[in-house]
């Protein structure tokens, strides 16, 4: 049966579904119920083409383990010749997840071909012929010497020697015609994952958390997107994002998780601005907006990220206009360089009464940044929740003067260092910045 037919049967009323399964004794249900590609979504299963690896890269709950032991099983129940190596961190992250986890290769074998296990050995047989032989990660020179024709690598991200455990597994990939190897992680930027994403000749799947969310407990996704959404911790563990950190950059991950905060009542705010980089024409490119506010504290804080893209110079301005109104905001502080009574024009159309003042630029994006870097460098500043795009951008503004960031320009970034500017740096800053 293919999937496209099975989905037919799942779409079914249920009385007619029952009615199709009544027609399959016990064993044909057990067949059914083990045959993988009935099951499995379109992104577990392997891709098609002249691959030698292909690296699953998704967030937690994915389905990655079953993926690669259902990879692993379907090998060794047609090619008795088959020699695999099963490769985790450690030896008892693979016994414990690859082997005789709930997706393991024992949890998700058919009673009727069910691998033989031997624990001392490390060794598993298929009634085939197929072998599987475990290692960890942590013995890089345990694979040296055995060979083998096919390879599952769970949690490559962890690997205590990632690239010593790699390039020796790799040396023994040397049995059959054409081997082949399956990577399963959760995406961390270490070497070794930066490498084989980068690698042309490697098959990429991607996924997140919330692709399994009908095999995931209810409740859990809405828990995590509480807890974890939009945070460097939220995107990697669940929507599977290589995020990467850049040497030289004015912020750092870690610096940006150290000022999230969670708004409350207690936080009194003195002074509320809309900070706006306009796009520097009016073909709808991207028109940075962030909402920042002084605390009563003597904190800055980042209170939203309402950035639009591809509108017109109007459509930004209503924005704008929003954003002031949903916070109540004293002030819009825009960059002017580009058309300054445009700019005051289209932003007075949109909310005639919000008071504008507009700034000029006389140094550069990373320049101006850097004071307000300092800020967060000293707790000074807090995120009132998860901005992605805009963490993005603050953590592609390099030392130096470049940006290696997202997008072509860092608007959002840029916005936030005017908006920061007035409220807490103005005094400070009078010399690069006139008003008008």
């Amino acid at each position: 049966m293919t999937m496209s037919q099975w989905q037919e049967i799942h779409d079914l009323p249920s009385a007619e579904v029952h009615r199709f399964l009544g027609y399959f004794d016990t064993n044909g249900l057990d067949v059914l119920l083990h045959d993988w590609p009935v099951h499995a979504r379109p992104e577990q299963m392997a891709p098609g083409g002249d691959w030698r690896i292909w690296l699953i890269m998704a967030g937690r709950g994915f389905g990655k383990t079953r993926a690669g032991a259902e990879w692993v099983r379907a090998i060794a129940e047609r090619d008795g010749s088959a020699r695999i190596a099963l490769v985790g961190a450690s030896l008892h992250d693979v016994r414990s997840v690859m082997v005789e986890g709930e997706s393991g290769l024992l949890g998700i074998a058919p009673w009727w071909d069910r691998p033989i296990w031997y624990p001392s050995l490390r060794k598993l047989v298929w009634r085939s012929g197929a072998q599987a032989m475990l290692f960890g990660a942590a013995e890089p020179e345990s694979l040296r010497g055995p060979q083998f024709s096919h390879g599952w690598a769970d949690e490559i991200a962890k690997w205590p020697y990632g690239k010593a455990a790699w390039d020796n597994l790799m040396m023994a990939m040397r049995l059959g015609d054409h081997p082949r190897m399956v990577a399963t992680t959760t995406p961390r930027p270490v070497p070794l994952v930066r490498a084989l994403v980068s690698d042309a000749d490697v098959a990429v799947t991607r996924g997140a958390t919330n692709d399994n969310s009908a095999n995931l407990p209810t409740g859990f996704m809405a828990a995590m997107e509480r807890d974890y959404g939009g945070t460097r911790l939220g995107r990697q563990e669940l929507n599977g994002e290589l995020i990467q950190e850049l040497d030289g950059g004015l912020w750092s991950r870690d610096l940006i998780e150290r000022c999230r905060v969670k708004m409350s009542g207690d936080i009194a705010l003195d002074r509320v601005v809309v900070a706006v980089d306009p796009p520097a024409g009016t073909q709808g490119d991207a028109c940075g907006i962030v909402v920042v506010a002084l605390g009563h504290d003597g904190r800055g804080y980042v209170l939203a990220d309402a950035t639009v893209n591809h509108v017109s110079p109007e459509g930004w301005a209503r924005a704008v206009a929003a954003a002031a109104h949903a916070h109540g905001a004293d002030r819009v502080v825009a960059e002017a360089n580009n058309g300054g009574a445009m700019v005051a024009s289209v932003l007075h159309a949109a909310q005639h009464d919000l008071p504008v003042k507009l700034v000029h630029a006389s140094r550069g994006k990373v320049a101006r940044a850097e004071p307000v870097a300092a800020l967060y460098e000293a707790g000074r500043v807090r995120h009132a929740g998860a901005f992605p795009d805009l963490e993005d951008q603050m953590c592609g503004l390099m030392t130096g003067g470049d940006y290696a960031g997202p997008g072509r320009s860092p608007d959002r970034a840029d916005a936030l260092v005017w908006g920061l500017t007035e409220l807490m740096l103005s005094a400070r800053a009078r010399g690069a910045i006139r008003t008008l």
